[in-house]
């Protein structure tokens, strides 16, 4: 009975050598190649360290970036805030030179009739009243007052007529803002006389502009306008 169980036991085993015939050569191979395998979370492990501060280095470029962006924003807003200024300025000055381009007067100083004004105790505002031309209506024949309605430079001339008087002279004076600016001056005793005078200003908006008479002196007129004021504004600034 013996015999025959290790005569089964050794059928059994040569069975299975056929059944599994893979050699220690290759079992060896396969564990080699399976054995790295262990390695791979290390390296990946590494290479995800080795990439953190990358990313810190480039985000901290990105930051330095971004505040030199932010002060180029600001002075660009600045420089804006400036172009826009002198764009509002040059349309306020557009404006005024397209809608007051235009300001010329002459006025006399009697409406109808003819004689002398004057003389008086004090300085007296003289009220040309008889208007020849007023473009811009700048000039009031109510008040006698010029008043500036654009900034820029003016022409401005008086001219006084009267008849000779032995005590009685003809003087007139240009003010401007109750400051006066020129005279137009002439005494004779005897026969007709006559002064002017003429100035360039430089005036601001609503700057007043008007012509007094001296005190103790007199000035003629008639239908011959001997006597007048006239003003043009020559540009604007």
């Amino acid at each position: 009975m013996e015999p025959f169980l290790s005569l089964l036991l050794l059928i059994c085993s040569v069975s299975a050598a056929q059944l599994n015939p893979e050699s220690d050569s290759e079992i060896t191979a396969h564990l080699l190649q399976t054995e790295p395998k262990g390695e791979e979370p290390a390296r990946t492990l590494n290479n995800q360290q080795s990439c953190t501060p990358d990313i810190h280095a480039v985000l901290r470029e990105m930051s330095a970036t971004l505040a030199g962006l932010k002060y180029e924003i600001r002075d660009l807003q600045r420089e804006n805030e400036g172009k826009t200024a002198e764009v509002t300025n040059f349309n306020r000055r557009m404006f005024f030179s397209l809608t007051v381009k235009k300001v010329a007067f002459s006025a006399s100083l009697l409406a109808s009739g003819s004689g002398h004004t004057g003389p008086f105790d004090t300085h007296t505002t003289l009220v040309f009243k008889y208007v020849l031309t007023n473009i811009g209506n700048a000039y009031n024949p109510d008040t006698g007052f010029f008043i500036a309605p654009v900034r820029g430079v003016y022409h401005f001339e008086i001219k006084s007529g009267a008849y000779g008087h032995p005590s009685h002279g003809s003087a007139t004076v240009l003010v401007k803002n109750d400051q006066n600016v020129f005279a137009a001056w002439e005494h004779q005793t005897s026969g007709t006389m006559s002064s002017s005078n003429g100035v360039i200003l430089s005036l601001e908006v609503g700057d007043v502009v008007f012509v007094r008479l001296w005190h103790h002196t007199r000035v003629y007129d008639n239908e011959h306008n001997h006597s007048t004021f006239s003003g043009h504004l020559i540009f604007t600034m």
